[in-house]
């Protein structure tokens, strides 16, 4: 039975209400620190796509994965960094500013397709970036003057890098006729994650409260939205999942600041402002283009 288009919609806003978890569910732990946070939700990711994935895409999948050749693998490695940096940045500063410098994906890979692949990037993706660029600017400008830690913001911003990376090798493959799985690369993802954060999470401190709090993480923040998300895309267009995507970023203020009173700053809520805006109306436009083409 396909999915109709409604339902597809609210499907995608489940999703983002999923992946928004994170934040507010790592700020109810006990006693694991940065890395070992990582490794457990990276592990518990990669168990549970290890049994959905079979029942999804059939038992032949590990077979055709062994056959996907270097893109697969790249893209898994992008998602490795996506998922460790994201993690280890929620546990070095505030949710508010990890999801918004997140925000900086879409424009980072246009960047990416623009120097990598020659892709011509649109005047208004151009003063998406400018505004969006001086939105995370501002926000972390006034966090300096404050005195706040670099390493949250470096390690922050490195998670969009990695995705800009992943979506322009997912294009390159797509160009040669060659489309990356989504979920078999998360599933890379989540097992080279384990793999590289696990000298670092040892010896293990977290509790069984803090066990059952990852494990949550792991099936519902990543392994069910990566299978729900590939269902969504299917019905939906592209400018389509990006905006809904971005609410992530509003339900993972929200969910942290009401479930862990953590508020976010005047300056973070402006310049994060400018990034959504930015991105609303270059995604808006793109959409109002393809709409009004021949």
């Amino acid at each position: 039975m396909k999915l109709s288009h409604n339902r597809a919609v609210w499907l995608m806003v489940a999703v983002t209400l999923m992946w928004s978890t994170a934040g507010v569910v790592t700020r109810h732990l006990e006693h694991a620190q940065k890395f070992e946070v990582t490794f457990w939700r990276s592990f518990f990711t990669m168990l549970c796509l290890l049994v959905m994935l079979p029942l999804f895409k059939g038992r032949a999948v590990f077979g055709r994965m062994r056959h996907a050749g270097s893109a697969l693998w790249l893209s898994g490695l992008c998602w490795c960094g996506m998922m460790t940096f994201f993690m280890v940045a929620i546990m070095l500063t505030t949710v508010a500013n990890v999801l918004v410098t997140m925000a900086l994906s879409p424009l980072l890979t246009a960047l990416a397709s623009r120097f990598f692949l020659g892709h011509r990037i649109a005047l208004r993706t151009w003063l998406a970036i400018v505004v969006a660029g001086g939105g995370i600017a501002y926000m972390y400008a006034s966090q300096l003057g404050q005195g706040i830690s670099l390493a949250g913001t470096l390690v922050s911003l490195c998670v969009p890098m990695a995705g800009a990376a992943n979506w322009t090798i997912t294009q390159h493959a797509h160009a040669q006729g060659k489309n990356i799985d989504l979920i078999p690369a998360v599933l890379v993802g989540a097992a080279l994650s384990a793999l590289v954060t696990l000298p670092l999470a040892w010896p293990f401190q977290a509790s069984v409260h803090d066990l059952s709090l990852l494990f949550g993480l792991g099936l519902g923040q990543l392994a069910i939205p990566c299978v729900l998300v590939v269902v969504c895309a299917r019905v939906l267009k592209a400018p389509e999942v990006a905006l809904l995507g971005l609410l992530e970023i509003i339900f993972g203020i929200l969910l942290v600041w009401l479930g862990a009173g953590e508020v976010p700053t005047h300056e973070v809520l402006t310049g994060g402002t400018l990034v959504i805006g930015a991105l609303v109306v270059n995604e808006a436009l793109a959409w109002r283009g393809r709409a009004v083409m021949p």
